[in-house]
């Protein structure tokens, strides 16, 4: 752990990852996001509250993957959703999801953490891309 970093916000790091994880596998085979989160979740083993607030990703950004994508594709206007990287568009839609509609979120530590999901699963090109993205997506919620 880093000297900032709290087991809480670890434990957050890692509910976020399997919420990514799932979306990316829903996006990729059209896997029902429940199935897909039972099967993911004995790879990341994690208290019940973390569990849920990975579940309230996962489900809150299916329901509204509508409104994201639109969303991103008006801030990302030389990239279609759909020509973005798979990786890309996933991160962009849990952190847009969380910026947008989860209670009590906090834009900048979501934006934080896609951009370490970002670091670890995308390349080098993309981070600025989605901090320039999120950036945006912060500022509509403001």
């Amino acid at each position: 752990m880093g000297s900032g970093e709290r087991k809480s916000d670890l434990s957050r790091r890692k509910a976020r990852e399997l919420a990514f994880k799932v979306l990316f596998q829903v996006d990729q085979v059209k896997a029902d996001p429940g199935q897909a989160f039972e099967y993911l979740l004995p790879e990341t083993p994690m208290a019940e509250k973390d569990k849920q607030f990975s579940w309230s990703l996962v489900a809150g950004a299916v329901d509204k993957l509508a409104d994201i994508d639109d969303l991103l594709a008006e801030f990302s206007k030389e990239w279609s959703v759909q020509r973005m990287s798979s990786v890309d568009r996933n991160l962009l839609r849990l952190a847009a999801y969380e910026i947008l509609y989860h209670t009590g979120a906090q834009s900048v530590v979501a934006i934080d953490e896609a951009l370490e999901m970002a670091k670890r699963y995308s390349e080098p090109a993309s981070v600025g891309f989605i901090n320039a993205i999120l950036d945006r997506v912060k500022d509509r919620k403001a």
